[in-house]
């Protein structure tokens, strides 16, 4: 569906959304079993930036940007615009005038499939971006498109509303009905690796704490010497 602006959007609850923020996009996604990354296209166009917010989503035709602007009306404290063109689109979707709105707006950060632009602007003002492209060409503004209806984004459906967790490692996209479950899920991994950590720093290896050793030899992995190994290539 195309040409339909969806307003008054459920969001997750705002402790939810910062405990996920904190354990960052990496160690959600592997408590949530491995998914809700949007892969390594979408990436940071700066470093040491970590936002996590709700979803503002848009849909939007290749190298257009009208309902970016309608987007950003739509947007509250907290949030993250999210911007999906219909194919790929290696254009400046926003820069550093959209990215004041939003900012002034309380919008966390901004990520895309497409491209922004003004990108040593952006990073001066602090205002965080995910992209596919860096393009200097802009956009047009005559197209019809959606906002907060659901999108794809690399590998992961984003509804309006569901978490964006993103940072130095990518980005990672929670379900909102699922943001309690998974925050758990992520404190306990994080709480696990923690004590892990510790016993790394007290001289165990992985191959022991990790259990790795039967899973070698259940594949057929075997160990020998260097004389065994060069004896056995004559």
């Amino acid at each position: 569906m195309t040409g339909i602006v969806v307003t008054e959007i459920a969001r997750a609850d705002a402790e939810v959304v910062a405990s996920l923020g904190r354990l960052g996009s990496a160690t959600v996604h592997e408590a949530q079993g491995r998914t809700g990354y949007v892969g390594p296209g979408v990436r940071p166009i700066q470093q040491g930036a970590a936002v996590a917010g709700s979803a503002v989503t848009v849909l939007t035709a290749p190298g257009d940007n009208l309902m970016v602007h309608v987007a950003i009306e739509q947007s509250q404290a907290g949030d993250v615009i999210v911007v999906v063109p219909r194919g790929d689109s290696p254009y400046g979707h926003i820069g550093e005038l959209m990215a004041t709105q939003m900012q002034v707006r309380g919008v966390r950060g901004y990520v895309t499939s497409a491209g922004v632009r003004d990108t040593a602007e952006l990073r001066s003002m602090g205002f965080p971006a995910w992209a596919t492209h860096i393009a200097a060409e802009g956009c047009v503004k005559d197209t019809p498109g959606s906002v907060n209806v659901p999108v794809v984004l690399g590998g992961a459906v984003v509804n309006a509303g569901d978490i964006v967790v993103a940072d130095d490692d990518g980005v990672t996209i929670v379900p909102r009905a699922d943001a309690a479950r998974v925050l758990a899920a992520a404190e306990a991994r994080a709480a696990k690796e923690a004590a892990n950590r510790k016993r790394y720093e007290a001289g165990e290896i992985s191959m022991d704490i990790n259990g790795l050793r039967p899973v070698l030899a259940d594949l057929g992995v075997r160990t020998v010497t260097q004389a065994e190994y060069d004896h056995g290539r004559r």
